[in-house]
């Protein structure tokens, strides 16, 4: 069995929710000052960084006086969180940095983000095609998804609200979760129809908020603060040029993918997996995963939720935070930190007993897994 080569060894957060007084660069800071503090690093430790969302790279570095060897920045897209982590994987396990710092800073909410509309080429201005017959929002396209998910597989809105619910409940635990108050399938039953058949509780939640992540070589894991938690496998797969979106098999056949392989880097099994990290910007893209990933059969998700393996307690607690839905949308990071947490016992009430693997995986035009484990091997 492989031995990681990579690990985290600092996470970091800011406060989620309308936060005007702060711009991406300050939430960004925020993030990574409580990252460094928690690794026992300074600013001077980081010889390379990654910045995601917030809009400068170089006026970043210049706010926190650093001179890295190797800088980067991406795009928003909830997808380049683990395109970020697995290039730090890469650059540390190369050797060409120790230390990588991954920043992500999103003043979304109070700069009045909103994601679709024919003008929203951040959203889905590259599917322009679809203008005309009403899909210009990242939900219609979930929304259409779901709606053929449920006639090919007879999946009930009460099988999708399950999702919610259950993610609601988990952060009901968590202190730092913007929505915590739990919820009924009747109240989701009633809740405002946005794109049938998504409901307003089918919906991450648009906020303010900021995460890093320190990230450095296996070798190098345990001269920090805090236990490390090691990277034992990732992947990545573009879905791109056999199908325009949303593809014909929910993203089935990128997700197995790389679910395979990073299990396989990891020489771990899906049974070996102590929660999950599914990317939930909808509803359905839960269910996608699962399918995708193998944790059900094809066109099982809706039974398989509703039959309460997500929960705590059950045997796949998916979303210990409350995940986009509840805890906030952060674009994927914020999950990647529950991950660490969770491997570290910090996540209180929401603890899940004895975690000692955790699955982060997001269904999107570039499909992505990551298995965290307390182990290097």
């Amino acid at each position: 069995m492989a031995k990681a080569q990579a690990a985290v060894v600092g996470v970091g957060t800011t406060a989620y929710g309308r936060l005007p007084e702060y711009d991406a660069y300050d939430l960004g800071m925020w993030a990574l000052s409580d990252a460094l503090a928690d690794a026992g690093l300074g600013f001077g430790d980081i010889d390379g960084i990654v910045i995601n969302r917030i809009p400068d790279y170089q006026r970043f570095c210049e706010i926190a006086g650093i001179d890295p060897q190797f800088v980067t920045i991406t795009p928003g897209h909830g997808r380049f969180a683990a395109i970020c982590i697995e290039t730090a994987i890469n650059l540390v396990a190369s050797g060409r940095c120790k230390t990588v710092a991954l920043v992500y800073g999103n003043n979304g909410r109070s700069a009045g983000a909103a994601y679709g509309g024919p003008e929203d080429s951040y959203g889905s201005g590259a599917n322009g095609l679809w203008f005309p017959y009403g899909m210009t929002s990242p939900g219609a396209f979930h929304a259409l998804m779901m709606r053929r998910h449920m006639g090919l597989y007879g999946t009930t809105p009460e099988q999708i609200a399950q999702i919610s619910m259950t993610f609601r409940n988990h952060a009901a635990l968590n202190p730092q979760a913007v929505m915590r108050q739990p919820f009924d399938l009747d109240t989701y039953l009633n809740a405002r129809m946005i794109c049938d058949p998504l409901r307003l509780l089918d919906y991450c939640l648009i906020n303010d908020g900021g995460v890093a992540l320190i990230i450095t070589s296996a070798e190098r894991a345990n001269d920090h603060a805090k236990p490390p938690v090691y990277l034992r496998g990732a992947a990545l797969q573009t879905v791109f040029a056999d199908s325009m979106f949303p593809p014909d098999d929910f993203w089935r056949g990128a997700m197995k993918k790389v679910a395979d392989r990073s299990f396989g880097e990891a020489g771990l099994s899906r049974e070996d997996m102590s929660a999950l990290m599914i990317y939930d910007n909808f509803t359905p893209t839960v269910m996608f995963s699962l399918e995708g990933c193998g944790y059900c059969g094809e066109g099982e998700s809706g039974p398989f939720v509703a039959e309460g393996h997500l929960a705590l307690g059950a045997k796949y607690p998916t979303n210990t935070s409350g995940g986009h839905l509840s805890e906030s949308y952060m674009q994927g990071w914020a999950l990647n930190v529950e991950a660490v947490c969770q491997l570290r016992g910090e996540c209180g009430d929401r603890q899940v007993h004895d975690a000692a693997n955790v699955h982060y995986s997001a269904a999107a035009p570039v499909c992505s897994s990551i298995v965290y484990s307390r182990d290097a091997s």
